[in-house]
């Protein structure tokens, strides 16, 4: 049989980008039967009038509000119940596809259940990068797709629930771990790439970079009897690489990867006195 893809996008307060991602989904070429399903989190934006402005230009396109949601993941999974397609493709409202994207991610799902694509860091910003994988070894554990670049085949998704709702970061890794450990196969599509919106202030990044270092101690008391383990190791490099560059604050590019690092050092410990698991 051949398989139809659905692309999710679950969008809250998504503009003004949410008009490049679909301007940039829309003009991919996929020899498939295939759809974009939106699902409004309860935006206020009006990020949902733009969703329906392209759906009214699109007949590819179906719109769904679900206010209701527990957030991203949440989304994710009221789109994947409503959509029409055998392979489940997922990304964000405020990054940008690149062509090719989708048939890449099909192409992978012909051999495995699941599949992580691949990031452009920079281009963005005016600072072109060459794509990297995401999906390296996740906290001393299992490789990981982000939910920014994810493909799943529907019948792998059905089989674990679909994303777990009452995580709101770490998610993503969550599912594919989850995925891994019912026997479903995981491949990288390097040539499935999207180019990342990363934050640009540094109070943006240290908050997201706190909530990451939280999400990975709340993993590890979820998978420690799956067989993950703790980094001591490398969480005492990174504290020393912390403290070793404080000269370096002046630089704004070296600034900027030192409150990430910190902002994920702290998250770590929070999590690690929220979760009652030592996670540095």
């Amino acid at each position: 049989m051949t398989a139809s893809v659905s692309v999710v996008v679950p969008v809250r307060n998504g503009m003004p980008w949410l008009d490049d991602q679909l301007a940039a989904l829309v003009d991919q070429q996929v020899d498939l039967v295939w759809e974009i399903v939106i699902v409004d989190n309860g935006s206020t934006d009006g990020s949902l009038a733009c969703a329906h402005r392209w759906a009214s230009r699109s007949g590819i396109i179906r719109v769904f509000e679900a206010p209701d949601a527990h957030g991203a993941s949440g989304a994710r999974n009221v789109g994947a119940s409503v959509a029409a397609g055998s392979y489940l493709l997922f990304c964000d409202a405020d990054d940008v596809v690149r062509p090719g994207w989708i048939a890449a991610c099909a192409r992978a799902l012909n051999r495995a259940d699941v599949v992580a694509g691949s990031f452009e860091f920079g281009s963005l910003r005016g600072h072109p990068s060459e794509p990297v994988p995401a999906a390296t070894r996740q906290l001393n554990f299992l490789p990981a797709a982000l939910g920014a670049n994810v493909a799943v085949r529907r019948v792998a998704f059905d089989a674990v629930g679909g994303f777990t709702e009452d995580l709101r970061v770490g998610e993503d890794i969550d599912f594919s771990w989850r995925l891994q450990l019912r026997g479903f196969r995981f491949v990288i599509a390097r040539d499935a790439v999207v180019a990342k919106r990363e934050r640009e202030d540094a109070s943006a990044t240290f908050r997201g970079a706190l909530a990451y270092g939280r999400s990975g101690a709340v993993l590890f008391h979820r998978f420690r009897d799956a067989g993950m383990r703790r980094d001591l190791w490398g969480a005492t490099k990174s504290w020393a690489w912390l403290v070793l560059h404080v000269p370096r604050l002046v630089d704004p590019i070296d600034r900027q990867r030192w409150v990430r690092a910190v902002g994920m050092r702290i998250g770590r410990l929070l999590g690690s006195l929220q979760t009652g698991t030592f996670f540095p």
